[in-house]
């Protein structure tokens, strides 16, 4: 989409614009032979029956429109005219909106009337890594005060990355009657008061499912007992996950609930929750599908009393009872002697997280020799090169696999390397998606990968020390991340790290053509490698960079694509205000956010930068570190 065309849609994609009515006129009839004249059968010329009238026909349209489901389809069919787009907005039921500044609150509200379920994201993804301030924004209280008088109906809302205030929650509970499911994924600002509204009010609620979320530090006599506050009769839950909760849990009132909730598939509790109190609630509930185990090792009291063989065996009983489930997290502060009671239900597995258990190799390899099922295993990088050989051979349905680091320092010393990433792609050819840290990398590992994996959606290579070349060889990573994107044709989301030249990038622009995420970190020889990505990803959605050496002329050669994007984040680059300004005056519709760490810094200096197309204009709730230029 070029300058003159920057309507877009509150939705993920620049389709689907809002607002384009000035460039739709009614179709009004003409041309010769259509429905200008009618002859009647006695040769005698008469008026034209009456067409259709605009609101049977749109009437129709809407019933068909009912069947189109995918966010992009509804975006291109509500571009065709104008009585399109209203019946598309009439009847579009799920609301998308990838940056809550894209668009205000009321614009959303007004154009959408129908809508029962929303998803609403916030900060850029890098405030995962801390590199967004504190108070940055992102505030619920506006959407929910809309939606709120706009959307009674409203029956289900996920939000990610959000600023929640335990008020919105409670809001929320009043408002909506029928409100049946709440998601928040790495959310902050809310407390046990608000849960306490959500469980008490929403009686019809199915899910409340609690995602890496930040929960307000609160002292103890301050900490709401939200779990009893769920109703006392049979409730409808199917998901309740909490693991992110860091307060103690009202034990006796979870295992009520659970007892009276029948329709419980996915259960993830928090590390309070012991292997003895699990194992209770896995009695209560043999119809689990998903479960979170909290902590998987021992009491010291436990211990103390020599008690640790008769709880494992009613681990495995109940494990056993629980025939099931098909997905596994938790483990946090595991004791390798209870990770044989997961034993019986390894076969069925699709899913293993084992992001938080700090495992060995020689621990994980008993586990995953009985997971042939796997198609989705996250795992810290504890398990070494020789953990990754073992699902290698195991795995070989694997769709997804993610390694994180347990140490995540740029000196750290990296527990899995080449071999590892090598291993994977010979044994698990599915592979759709991966995830993986290390300090060590070769070209020929990531080579390999392209060639065994040609399926690859997702490839995230993330080498933490700064700059660092092919380790054997100490040549630049070009040709491998080169052959990543030549042979993987799918690929629409890419990380790249280490050491790489203009080449790499020039890779990218040139056979990258599907990619819509692109990240860079410590990567890059000058502007032309920025300049090459732009200028040849003409899908590019979002981009990230960080400690990258791009400035003010890489930052302009995307001046025609960044209206088509969500947004351009970048992080200890070398851009200067001058170079932003310029940007903010030729694309006025762009928000343009300089933010800034320190109040001391330089004026010319440009720390933070982030770029996102918006409806809405300049945000009225930006802190005196934010600059919108």
């Amino acid at each position: 989409m070029r300058e003159e065309r920057s309507d877009m849609s509150e939705d993920e994609d620049g389709g689907g614009g809002v607002e384009q009515k000035e460039r739709w006129g009614p179709s009004h009839g003409g041309g010769g032979g259509g429905c200008g004249s009618a002859k009647s059968r006695g040769g005698v010329w008469t008026d034209p029956p009456p067409p259709f009238s605009d609101q049977v026909l749109e009437n129709v349209l809407e019933n068909v429109l009912q069947f189109l489901v995918c966010r992009r389809d509804r975006n291109a069919a509500s571009l065709v005219c104008r009585s399109w787009y209203r019946a598309e907005a009439q009847t579009r039921g799920e609301l998308f909106i990838g940056n809550c500044y894209a668009v205000s609150p009321r614009r959303a509200t007004d154009r959408f009337r129908r809508v029962r379920s929303v998803v609403l994201k916030g900060k850029p993804r890098f405030a995962d890594f801390s590199l967004v301030p504190l108070g940055w924004g992102a505030h619920f209280s506006p959407w929910a005060s809309a939606m709120a008088t706009a959307y009674p109906w409203l029956e289900r809302i996920c939000l990610k990355r959000m600023s929640i205030a335990d008020y919105d929650l409670s809001l929320l509970a009043f408002s909506f009657p029928f409100f049946k499911d709440l998601t928040l994924i790495c959310c902050d600002g809310f407390g046990t008061l608000g849960l306490a509204v959500i469980a008490e009010k929403c009686r019809h609620l199915r899910v409340l499912d609690l995602i890496e979320a930040y929960l307000e530090e609160e002292e103890e006599d301050e900490v709401v007992d939200w779990v009893s506050k769920f109703p006392q009769t049979t409730t409808s839950l199917e998901t309740l996950g909490f693991d992110c909760v860091v307060s103690t849990v009202n034990f006796e009132a979870l295992e009520a609930l659970v007892a009276r909730s029948p329709a419980l598939r996915q259960l993830r509790v928090n590390h309070h929750v012991t292997v003895d109190q699990l194992f209770r609630l896995m009695v209560r509930a043999p119809q689990l599908t998903h479960l979170g185990t909290g902590s998987f090792g021992h009491p010291a009291a436990l211990a103390l009393q020599g008690d640790v063989m008769e709880h494992d065996a009613d681990l495995v009983s109940a494990f056993a009872a629980s025939k099931s489930i098909v997905s596994l997290s938790g483990f946090r502060d595991v004791a390798s002697q209870y990770l044989p009671a997961i034993y019986p239900v390894c076969a069925n597995l699709t899913t293993l997280n084992c992001s938080f258990a700090e495992i060995t190799a020689d621990e994980l390899k008993p586990v995953i020799h009985h997971c042939h099922n796997l198609q989705k295993f996250w795992v810290l990088d504890t398990v070494r090169d020789e953990g990754l050989q073992a699902v290698a051979a195991t795995c070989k349905d694997l769709r997804e696999l993610r390694v994180f680091p347990l140490n995540a320092t740029e000196d750290s010393e990296g527990f899995v390397s080449d071999v590892g990433l090598a291993a994977i792609s010979q044994g698990c050819r599915r592979l759709r998606s991966i995830l993986y840290f290390c300090q060590q990398m070769t070209n020929k590992a990531v080579i390999t990968m392209s060639k065994n994996c040609q399926e690859l959606v997702v490839f995230r290579l993330c080498i933490m020390g700064r700059h660092l070349p092919d380790h054997l060889t100490k040549e630049p990573m070009d040709e491998g991340f080169g052959a990543i994107v030549m042979n993987c044709k799918k690929l629409t989301r890419l990380a790249v790290s280490g050491l790489l030249t203009d080449k790499a990038f020039g890779y990218i622009g040139k056979y990258g053509k599907s990619i819509r995420t692109l990240s860079v970190a410590f990567a890059g020889d000058s502007d032309v490698g920025l300049r090459y990505v732009l200028e040849g990803c003409p899908k590019l959605q979002k981009l990230e960079i960080r400690d990258s050496p791009f400035g003010d002329p890489a930052l302009l050669s995307g001046i025609h694509q960044y209206y088509n994007m969500r947004f351009l984040w970048m992080n200890s680059c070398k851009l200067s205000i001058r170079g932003c300004n310029d940007v903010a005056q030729r694309l006025p519709r762009l928000i343009v956010e300089v933010i800034r760490d320190r109040p001391e810094a330089d004026d010319e200096t440009v720390e933070k930068l982030y770029m996102y197309r918006s409806l809405a204009g300049p945000r009225n709730d930006a802190p005196p570190f934010v600059m919108i230029l």
